[in-house]
């Protein structure tokens, strides 16, 4: 599992290296703002990229849009010191498959590497409880609301499949996909921002 990272604090980018070295993670570069960690990515092709949100020439937010936008494979992890929802939602967007809180890196690190090799997504705890109390995140007695075709779709969007992945995988058109999603949302009372439903269906995976 090929690593690369990038943090403009140096004393940060070493401790966190030689954190994974001293755990058998294989780093094959690292960097010290955007635009050199985006040319290690795309000349590299590492699986995994532990990036820090803000540095300068590129920000890992950027990256991942670049990464998103030019097709590579390489998974994305951030790393920050924000908890707005709105780079959370940009992360979504993006497909960024970690979000780590920098107070918590060396603890959660190991864990959301290996959630990352399993292709599941993961959010620092601090995160998912700050979103709880927000709206995205509301009643789970709701679940109870949706049935079982509704349920199949909300497991599937938790696994990051697209609407028309989830139509090829029940043989079901697209619309009708959508259809099933426009009700969940309103069942679950959530709002209509693209990434919603997805969020809630990735905090809440264990309940259905």
């Amino acid at each position: 599992m090929s690593i690369v990272i990038a943090d403009d604090h140096p004393l940060l980018l070493r401790g966190l290296t030689d954190f994974l070295v001293s755990k058998g993670y294989n780093i094959i570069g690292s960097a010290q703002d955007g635009k050199s960690a985006y040319n290690l990515i795309v000349k590299l092709k590492p699986k995994i990229a532990i990036l820090d949100i803000r540095m300068p020439y590129k920000t890992g937010l950027e990256i991942a849009e670049e990464c998103k936008k030019n097709n590579l494979d390489t998974k994305i992890i951030l790393i920050t010191f924000d908890k707005e929802e709105e780079l959370f939602d940009k992360a979504k967007d993006f497909n960024v498959y970690g979000y780590i809180l920098k107070e918590f890196a060396i603890e959660e690190i190991e864990t959301c590497i290996e959630s990352v090799k399993n292709n599941t997504p993961y959010f620092s705890e601090e995160i998912a409880s700050y979103l709880n109390s927000s709206p995205i995140n509301n009643n789970l007695e709701a679940i109870n609301l949706l049935t079982k075709s509704e349920l199949r779709i909300v497991k599937l969007i938790s696994q990051n499949k697209t609407s028309m992945d989830i139509a090829e995988e029940l043989s079901i058109s697209v619309r009708t996909v959508d259809k099933h999603r426009s009700n969940i949302v309103a069942k679950l009372e959530l709002d209509n921002k693209p990434t919603s439903l997805s969020i809630w269906a990735n905090l809440n995976k264990g309940h259905f």
